[in-house]
């Protein structure tokens, strides 16, 4: 037992917490590998057909981050002083550092969620994005969207919801990107392929670390033209790799975990009944994420620290409590942490 009195901790700040199994080690020790800055890594090759065929699109690059990912979509899609839309709360707008601004040059206009939780309305898209103005009014080309939407609870946007905002985009000559670090969970929860999510946008980020069980990586997937263009801007942001083969293989087996994904949606689905139960104000999980409220603003560091103590490791989010089950936790895990939590 450890001084906390709790055999272990149960890990639910982030489903990149996952860690590789012995499938995944066995294969990166044995990727076959060449120079990827110099002519190209045969693993991570194949790891970008494989995404591109999942995405439906004709090219996929591998990528050390998500964050990198979406800033080379940005980089490629945005000239300096554009504006570009993003619903509130979303990656690219609040957890990416400000690079979309400070390196791609891009103006964040933040959309209200007018649609529900995590999501925005084709007309508040079309209202954003005006009309073509005088040469010195502020110039919107370019529509960001996130599925799941990750700081409103992994909220998923289904695939007509995709298909108006991006009729509405184009109805105003913007380009979509799709930060889709977790497109896998929106895949899985809706029951349909993944390429069903992705169509007609421009770029596409996914993410194979978020509860997947890559060690690292992400994938940018678009036209052969971005792609190309995707890997000199890869190398420009310090992100050529040499034998990167031996985590591309790890990507690889990550897409094999893809229907797992069914298991983690359960285990959150679980865990927020089993919280409700409890007399805790929580979401419906769509997917994998868990948003808590506690009792009062000024309660959540005591929450999280008697959470701690009791051998739960959680983290905060817009001044709630966020849970998200992943591949290293199994149903007695969430037994356990409903064990371990009392009421509010």
């Amino acid at each position: 037992m450890s001084r906390t009195g709790v055999s272990r901790t149960i890990d639910l700040r982030s489903d990149t917490v996952t860690r590789p199994d012995a499938k995944m080690r066995g294969a990166m020790a044995d990727a076959d590998v060449g120079d990827d800055v110099l002519d190209g890594d045969p693993t991570l090759l194949e790891l970008g057909e494989r995404v591109a065929e999942l995405l439906g699109v004709p090219a996929a690059l591998w990528v050390p981050s998500g964050s990198m990912g979406n800033l080379i979509a940005l980089l490629a899609h945005l000239d300096r002083g554009d504006a570009f839309l993003a619903p509130a709360g979303a990656h690219v707008l609040d957890a990416e550092l400000g690079t979309p601004a400070w390196l791609a040059g891009g103006m964040p206009r933040e959309l209200a969620h007018d649609a529900g939780p995590g999501k925005v309305s084709p007309a508040a898209v079309l209202a954003a994005a005006g009309t073509p103005g005088p040469y010195y009014t502020l110039r919107h080309t370019l529509l960001c969207l996130e599925n799941t939407h990750m700081a409103a609870g992994g909220v998923v946007l289904t695939v007509a919801e995709v298909a108006d905002l991006v009729a509405a985009a184009r109805s105003r000559g913007l380009r979509v990107h799709l930060d889709g670090a977790r497109l896998w969970h929106a895949s899985v929860a809706l029951g349909v392929p993944p390429a069903e999510l992705t169509r007609g946008v421009d770029t596409v980020q996914v993410c194979l670390s978020k509860a997947l069980g890559a060690p690292v990586g992400s994938v940018v997937a678009g036209s052969a033209e971005f792609v190309e263009e995707a890997r000199r801007l890869r190398k420009m942001l310090g992100g050529g790799v040499r034998q990167g083969g031996v985590l591309a293989a790890a990507g690889l087996v990550a897409l094999d975990n893809i229907p797992r994904l069914a298991d983690d949606h359960a285990r959150a689905a679980r865990l927020a009944a089993g919280l409700a139960d409890r007399g805790w104000r929580v979401n419906k999980p769509d997917t994998n994420i868990v948003l808590v409220d506690p009792p009062s603003p000024a309660a959540l560091p005591e929450v999280l620290a008697n959470w701690a103590q009791a051998g739960i490791a959680a983290g905060p989010m817009g001044g709630r409590i966020r849970l998200v089950t992943h591949g290293d936790l199994t149903d007695a895990d969430i037994d356990a942490v409903l064990d371990r939590i009392q009421s509010p």
